[in-house]
């Protein structure tokens, strides 16, 4: 199991970390997504076939790309 920790500049509130959370979990391999908005972080778990590539692939798709 691979975890990284994505810093997102557009997360401003509890509402923000519910919309990555959402579409991050729909992605096969991903098996949990937390995230702290007054720090603009997500945390994400996953395993294959879900590769950081791809998940940072997602979060540009739904406008909070990663730095």
């Amino acid at each position: 199991m691979e975890k990284n920790t994505f810093k997102i500049p557009n997360i401003s509130c509890g509402h923000c970390v519910n919309a990555v959370k959402s579409e991050l979990e729909e992605m096969d391999g991903v098996s949990s997504v937390t995230g702290v908005p007054e720090e603009k972080t997500v945390t994400v778990q996953w395993d294959l076939p879900a590769t950081m590539e791809a998940i940072e692939d997602k979060l540009k798709e739904i406008n909070y790309p990663a730095e």
